[in-house]
């Protein structure tokens, strides 16, 4: 029953709002006000799943005369969403290889056998993982490796001490954690980021580049990393294990199964570091060579193509029946929040907002960054950050606009924050994996989490105030 009326609820907000004796904004204005609180009701509550609500402005926006349902659909078909899309193939093509094991093998192995070391090694190898494949798919790669390092602490001589559970409980919040910030590193890393992509491209004809996007990323994922990695072995779960000697064994043993690299995974592995090649240099070939126009959607397609097209033993190696896992809901999200984003702009929302916040221009930079970077990261521990963005964007715009802050100085730091969420289980889907190991406790996660919660806010705002504007010095918007 308590779902039924918040379904019923979303609805009946916007015919409020359509009702009310006088008007909020205009007559277009309030129309799609009042989806974006029927939205935002549904994706705050998830009473059905994000993406359906995502179909909102396709279903509503032509009955309602908001927008013809050419342009509605038009966004759900955006380049950045093939971005994306592209991204995901890649993605999937590396695990079916089973390129992700060896890479996160390799790496912990390289560690040696020091628990400290042992937990470097895994932070290491899942923020990597995670720049290019989702956190969720790294984190279940990540677990069972995980837990085989643990039977062994719990089989040895001693049994399973104070010591060993402490250990298992860093691990486990560390593979969290990692495969959280790792994301952040790449534009294709989490699906944030390519949300405020294509608002910016759809919005503002403004693309942003793998490399630029990178530039900024990469070192806040590196210092994050760095501070996990220090709050959870120098001061809240110092170690109390001198060595896990049969982990460089079992490591081994495990890259054994594997066997010598296969021929498809150095095809796939090729393709790879091809791509991110393309997406690195993408403007220096595009200089030399003029007609290629190279853009990071067509290299992310020309890679999916590419995955397609690679046989073994007169087998293809990756075939369209290997995309069923991949989550088209997110796709369809991307469509719905750009949509919405417009809808607002076009009913001027965006500039209503930029018109009040310039009349407190007296307001400090610095506090309008720190608050919306701390609103985005706290509310990202209770709903979706995908569709967090997709709200926020608009009137984090706005507020940039008001106060005549370039728009990417803000938007990208509220953007990182919302992939930010260390205190909760339900926050993320890597939280929650790693919760149901039974190595954590909700006190265990809270109390590491406001921590790391804190660090970030002041991370983002140092990253506001010295390095954003360093990268994207201006870009006119």
């Amino acid at each position: 029953m308590h779902k039924y009326i918040i379904l019923a609820l979303g609805p009946l907000l916007f015919l409020v709002v359509q009702l009310l004796p006088y008007e909020l904004i205009s007559p277009a204005a309030d129309k799609v006000l009042g989806i974006a609180l029927w939205m935002v009701l549904w994706w705050i509550t998830e009473v059905v799943s994000i993406s359906v609500t995502a179909l909102v402005p396709l279903t509503f926006f032509p009955l309602l005369g908001i927008m013809p349902i050419k342009e509605v659909s038009a966004f759900y078909g955006h380049p950045i969403v093939f971005l994306f899309l592209g991204g995901f193939i890649m993605a999937l093509a590396l695990e079916k290889v089973n390129l992700h094991k060896r890479i996160a093998l390799s790496i912990i192995n390289k560690t040696g056998t020091h628990p400290d070391r042992v937990l470097l090694g895994f932070l290491l190898s899942t923020a990597l993982l995670s720049m290019w494949i989702s956190n969720t798919a790294t984190t279940v790669v990540m677990l069972p490796i995980a837990y085989s390092v643990i039977q062994l602490m719990s089989t040895d001589g001693d049994g399973f001490t104070a010591g060993d559970k402490t250990f298992a409980l860093s691990l486990m919040l560390g593979i969290a954690y990692a495969a959280n910030v790792g994301g952040i590193a790449t534009l294709i890393g989490t699906p944030p980021n390519i949300v405020l992509a294509g608002f910016m491209e759809s919005e503002y004809n403004y693309s942003i580049s793998f490399l630029g996007w990178m530039m900024i990323g990469l070192p806040f994922s590196l210092i994050m990393i760095g501070c996990i990695y220090g709050l959870l072995t120098k001061i809240l779960y110092r170690n109390q294990v001198h060595s896990i000697e049969q982990t460089t064994s079992l490591l081994q043993l495990e890259l054994k199964k594997l066997g010598p690299i296969t021929k498809p995974e150095q095809y796939v592995s090729a393709i790879f570091l091809v791509a991110i090649f393309l997406w690195i240099s993408k403007n220096y070939i595009n200089n030399i060579l003029p007609q290629l126009h190279l853009s990071d959607t067509s290299i992310s397609m020309l890679a999916a193509f590419s995955c397609f097209c690679i046989a073994h033993n007169k087998e293809f190696i990756f075939t369209w029946g290997d995309t069923k896992n991949l989550p088209w809901g997110i796709i369809i999200l991307f469509g719905g929040g750009l949509a919405l984003a417009n809808g607002l702009s076009q009913a001027g929302v965006i500039d209503l907002i930029g018109s009040f916040v310039s009349g407190h221009k007296n307001i400090s930079l610095l506090f309008v960054s720190v608050l919306l970077i701390s609103v985005m990261l706290f509310m990202t521990e209770l709903m979706s950050n995908v569709a967090l963005v997709a709200i926020f964007a608009p009137m984090v715009a706005g507020v940039a606009s008001g106060l005549d802050l370039e728009l990417l100085h803000l938007l990208i730091p509220v953007t990182m924050a919302s992939s930010c969420a260390f205190m909760l289980p339900m926050a993320t889907p890597p939280n929650a994996i790693v919760f149901a190991s039974g190595h954590i406790k909700v006190k265990d996660m809270a109390r590491t989490g406001i921590f790391l919660n804190l660090i970030s806010i002041l991370l983002l705002s140092l990253f506001f105030r010295f390095v954003i504007p360093f990268v994207i010095p201006s870009v006119g918007l």
